[in-house]
């Protein structure tokens, strides 16, 4: 059986380009007892509450009748956000040049995680990154997370 992201995933595309967005991700997860069902949408200009919407309720019609997840969960649908995890090659692709948050899974350098410039990726997972005027390259391996940096004025 395919995974409840996928499934998820797939039945949620037809709605969310209907809306004139992007799907970004999927994500099913346990927190505090309870399974959330999250669906992130990004589009140029940025995502409304009205786009959220417009994915929602179709895609719970969808869901309740596909009935791919046995416990019960809380839907949402938001934004992909401003700080966005970066996980998909045409993630990191769409942000090639812009600053971003590395957490490691081990300290580097006496540090958990630190802010650069991404410059590069291979597709098994090596990045390539920009720190204070210093090219340095990460094994998939050992990062944590990547995560779009914004900067506020």
């Amino acid at each position: 059986m395919a995974k409840v992201t996928q499934i998820t995933a797939d039945l949620a595309l037809p709605f969310v380009e209907q809306a004139g967005c992007t799907l970004w991700d999927v994500e099913y997860v346990k927190e505090a007892g309870s399974y959330f069902l999250r669906v992130y949408i990004d589009k140029e200009g940025g995502v409304s509450i009205q786009d959220c919407e417009a994915v929602s309720r179709p895609l719970s019609d969808a869901l309740d009748e596909a009935d791919p997840i046995q416990d019960s969960y809380v839907l949402e649908v938001s934004s992909a956000g401003a700080d966005r995890v970066l996980k998909k090659p045409e993630h990191l692709d769409r942000f090639i040049g812009e600053e971003v948050e590395i957490k490691f899974y081990k300290a580097r350098d006496g540090r958990k995680s630190c802010v650069a410039i991404l410059r590069g990726y291979t597709q098994d997972g090596r990045l390539t990154l920009e720190e204070n005027g210093a090219q340095f390259t990460l094994e998939k391996q050992d990062v944590a997370q990547v995560r779009l940096y914004p900067r506020f004025s």
